[in-house]
């Protein structure tokens, strides 16, 4: 950089840079901070396109720690995400047949919300079921795999809206590719009847829709 600038190192770095690849600021986590660099500079990925492969390929399997609904523990599960079939599955047991929730890629989003679920590579998973809005909360120890994830994420969601939109252009569908919230936190709110006494309930502001939880971890 001293010697031939910025523009000049950059040009070089990320010059197979995939369009769906999430380049953060400086609000967003450490976590996706420190995996910029280290797969810039450092695994130089986007100099090496064939080192894309674990977050491009359109297929990808593994394991992620899910937050169970009841007791709040986070468990082991098995996930797979494949762009052939449009869906993001994952299976309650290793050697099960069928997933215990199917999320369509047309409607995925994925944001990372460390302090929300309590670990540094904490990512939260939204999509629609029964044209309800569902959540489920995951990590990995590693962080380039949580990282990793999110960008294959990403990827699927990039190529399905290629598809679904044949004439725009990269710049008009990388912001669809995912979202952080407005606006996250709790408010007093009463029932429908405005008689009932105050009751406090997580809200999100998500794109244009206003919804609440009973908790911040709430599916």
């Amino acid at each position: 950089m001293a010697s031939n600038g910025n523009n000049v190192a950059k040009a070089k770095y990320e010059s197979k840079m995939p369009p769906f690849y999430y380049k953060p600021t400086f609000l967003d986590c450490q976590l996706l901070r420190e995996q910029w660099i280290r797969a810039k500079y450092e695994r130089k990925e986007f100099i090496h396109s064939e080192k894309q492969e674990p977050y491009s390929a359109g297929y990808r399997e593994g394991f992620l720690w899910k937050r169970g609904r009841d007791n709040g523990q986070f468990l082991s599960r098995k996930f797979v995400l494949s762009e052939r079939e449009g869906a993001l599955k994952y299976f309650n047991k290793n050697d099960a047949k069928e997933p215990k929730a199917i999320m369509k890629i047309e409607h995925l989003n994925a944001t990372f919300q460390p302090a929300k679920i309590g670990n540094p590579h904490g990512l939260q998973i939204t999509y629609l079921k029964d044209n309800s809005t569902r959540n489920i909360f995951v990590y990995h120890e590693d962080g380039k795999e949580i990282v990793d994830w999110f960008n294959a994420i990403r990827a699927a969601r990039f190529h399905y809206l290629q598809v679904a939109f044949p004439g725009a252009s990269d710049v008009d569908l990388v912001p669809k590719l995912s979202r952080n919230y407005l606006k996250e936190g709790y408010m007093e709110k009463t029932g429908p009847k405005q008689t009932e006494g105050f009751k406090k309930r997580w809200f999100t502001m998500d794109d244009r829709r206003l919804m609440y939880f009973k908790d911040p971890l709430v599916r």
